[in-house]
Order: C-alpha cells, then sequence, then structure tokens
C-alpha cells in the first residue's frame, strides 16, 4: 500500500469480525509504531494488548465513564491497545526541569504521534481501529496494571474490520492554511 493510499484510506472503525489477531502481526504494527519521532528520541510510547475477555468486559462496563457507544465497541473488539507513556522524559532536561513553555505536554504529543502512526500501521496490515478518548485514566490503570511510571494516553479498539466506514467530509485545503 502506498502512502497516500494508507493516509486517505485510514477510517475509525468500529466493528470487528470475531477473528483473533495473530500476535505476529501485532508486533509488527509495534515496530512500525516504533519510528514516530519523540522529544529528543526519547521514545516514551508503550502498547499494552489487552485480549483477556474478563479485562475487556471490565473496562467496557466500569471505566468508560458511562460512553455506552465505546462500552459496545470494546465488547465486541478482540483486542484493546492501551498506549501509555513512560512520564518524566518527554519534554525535560535531564536535570527534571521542562525544556519549552509547554512543559509535561510534549508526552501527551509524543502519544498522540505514536499513536496515529499505530492506526496507519494497523491499517497498513488490514486491520482496523479506533482511537478512543473518553475513560477514566485511573480505573483503567488499575484493572490492567500499568506500570508506576507509564500513564495511559489513549486506548485503542483493533480487529480485522466488519464495515467500511465512509469517509467523512474533509475541510478544503484552502480552509486549513494559510500563509504569511
Amino acid at each position: 500500500m502506498d502512502f497516500l493510499e494508507c493516509v486517505k484510506g485510514r477510517r475509525s472503525v468500529r466493528k470487528f469480525k470475531d477473528t483473533k489477531i495473530g500476535h505476529d502481526v501485532l508486533l509488527r504494527v509495534v515496530e512500525y509504531s516504533s519510528f514516530s519521532p519523540s522529544w529528543k528520541n526519547s521514545q516514551t510510547a508503550r502498547y499494552i494488548v489487552v485480549e483477556d475477555r474478563d479485562i475487556l468486559d471490565k473496562i467496557a462496563d466500569d471505566c468508560l465513564n458511562g460512553f455506552v457507544f465505546n462500552a459496545n465497541t470494546i465488547k465486541q473488539a478482540p483486542a484493546l491497545v492501551l498506549v501509555t507513556y513512560v512520564t518524566g522524559r518527554s519534554g525535560y532536561e535531564k536535570d527534571g526541569s521542562f525544556s519549552t513553555s509547554k512543559g509535561d505536554r510534549w508526552e501527551m504529543f509524543d502519544a498522540g504521534i505514536a499513536s496515529q502512526t499505530f492506526s496507519l500501521a494497523a491499517f497498513n496490515e488490514g486491520l482496523g481501529c479506533v482511537i478512543f478518548g473518553i475513560f477514566n485514566e485511573e480505573k483503567v490503570s488499575e484493572v490492567v496494571g500499568i506500570p508506576k511510571d507509564q500513564k495511559l494516553a489513549t486506548m485503542i479498539a483493533i480487529g480485522y474490520p466488519d464495515e467500511e466506514p465512509a469517509m467523512p467530509k474533509r475541510k478544503s485545503v484552502e480552509e486549513l492554511v494559510e500563509f504569511r
């Protein structure tokens, strides 16, 4: 698949086939994601793949702040990838001070880049996924046992797509750019 096809073709997928994803496929997706740029090459993104149905159901039932739409997506997804980041590195100098006025927000910025790269890599491997933003970070961290030096950035439901979502209307280039 060429780059443009990948960027234009990837969609948020919320319906998946009942097919397990091979670990070899997920390892390739993470390998491709490892090439994501990060603050001073800090490479703080980490990926926890949850496949255990009991844990998936617990997250869907207890950790989504009542957002049923996302709960239904997780309940039928074969896997949920928790994208975390190692804290205290991205955006920091060696002495622990912040490098810019953005402070620790570079951590989330780097996790976002990694999540987008993960999504494109998944699409390239024939998978569909959707990135979630509504969840209770503390509850998910407790249910899954996220290491203390990491923080949950987002969750990505992933699987072989059982739908082909249409492309939503896009803003024109003229609306998105200005030259000065």
